[in-house]
């Protein structure tokens, strides 16, 4: 389901440079932070780059690019 949801100039103008950095539209860039300010809300204790990481295993796990972990 797509919602219109109004955002302040500011911030459009902020996502829009920041996408262009990772290749994300500026709907794509606010969905990842929201995706980050959810997860860092959920795990107060988990630092910036280690929810990144976590959200990034996710994204390869669901890609089917993960492969198995061979000990020693």
């Amino acid at each position: 389901m797509t919602t219109a949801v109004r955002v302040s100039d500011k911030l459009l103008r902020e996502a829009r440079l920041r996408g262009k950095l990772d290749n994300r539209s500026i709907k794509g860039q606010i969905e990842h932070w929201a995706m980050i300010g959810k997860c860092a809300e959920e795990n107060p204790d988990l630092p910036y780059n280690l929810i990144k990481d976590i959200l990034l295993g996710v994204a390869e796990l669901d890609e089917g690019a993960s492969s198995e972990y061979i000990f020693g």
